[in-house]
């Protein structure tokens, strides 16, 4: 396995640090999953473009769950396989608009578990959508938990297009340069135990369902400000950019089971967020500790401020 060498005295110091110069300081990584996450920045570029240059649209198929695909749905899962294949380093991997585990090079050190496009239905509305990916060590992903993962990181097209990832030592955010390239834009980005900002997804929910109807009415009487934009990367990264808030998407009589996926959503994101000094629960456990049983796996998710994901678990029984 590779190791990561030290930088010759003479070589100088950036003022901004590129992401592979901070894998290589602050990462604390081997090179080989160095290697793996640069491949994963190379596809989100690729992915941009394709937002930016594709004409938004039905795909003419389904995905697994029975959702119908957007054309760029498919074009962002093509594009991040093909990065995969071509990185050498990925066992098999699981992508929300693949209907089984997709075995690559089985002697491979990882991994990987994404959602190619998260909120893809805002594209031609112009809104934020983003990716979203975890990285697990060896061959097997079934049976795993997300507090297994040895990287997390998402990719947020808006205005700006941002790359953050957490290797376990911290979580640290960048920026796409006007010459494609990710650089720094904040180290350690930390959550506080507090909330002003809440997320509510399923708010249809709160029409059967008393405790949240009580939850969302006690973000009000707080005089909390909402901030909910349909697409999960944005709204996560509200929390972590802004240093506070709460993101809930409960069950509910139409989703008894939670709507968002714990693989490649909800577990890359716990792992982000308590990382970052937040929270991830599913109103009784700790989403780092669910065991992963099933690629469409179902989970409610209650993730941001300590103690604001502590209370809403608490009104939510």
């Amino acid at each position: 396995m590779l190791q990561s060498m030290k930088a010759s005295p003479s070589c100088p110091i950036p003022s901004r640090a590129s992401l592979n110069e901070h894998l290589f300081t602050k990462g604390k990584i081997n090179d080989e999953l160095r290697h793996l996450i640069l491949h994963i920045a190379t596809a989100a570029k690729y992915v941009q473009a394709a937002i930016r240059t594709t004409e938004a649209g039905l795909a003419g198929k389904k995905n697994q769950f029975g959702e119908e695909q957007i054309k760029l749905d498919v074009m962002s899962d093509d594009i991040i396989r093909q990065h995969l294949c071509e990185s050498r380093l990925v066992a098999s991997y699981i992508s929300e608009e693949q209907s089984e585990i997709i075995e690559l090079s089985p002697d491979a050190p990882y991994s990987v578990v994404f959602d190619p496009l998260d909120g893809s239905s805002l594209v031609d509305a112009n809104f934020a959508v983003g990716s979203i990916f975890g990285i697990y060590k060896g061959n097997e992903l079934i049976g795993r938990m997300p507090k297994e993962q040895v990287a997390a990181l998402y990719i947020l097209y808006g205005p700006r297009t941002l790359l953050v990832y957490c290797t376990g030592n911290g979580v640290h955010e960048f920026i796409l340069n006007d010459v494609g390239e990710f650089i720094i834009l904040q180290e350690f980005l930390g959550v506080a135990d507090t909330a002003k900002n809440f997320s509510p997804g399923n708010l249809n929910s709160i029409l059967d369902d008393k405790p949240y109807h009580d939850i969302f009415h006690a973000w009000n009487k707080d005089k909390m400000t909402l901030r909910y934009s349909g697409c999960m990367v944005a709204d996560v990264h509200h929390i972590l950019s802004k240093g506070q808030g709460v993101f809930t998407y409960p069950a509910g009589s139409k989703y008894p089971d939670g709507k968002l996926r714990l693989v490649f959503e909800c577990g890359p994101f716990a792992y982000l967020m308590e990382h970052a000094g937040g929270a991830a629960s599913d109103g009784k456990s700790d989403i780092m500790k669910k065991k992963i049983t099933d690629i469409d796996q179902r989970t409610p998710i209650i993730i941001g401020s300590k103690k604001e994901v502590a209370r809403v678990c608490e009104l939510l029984r």
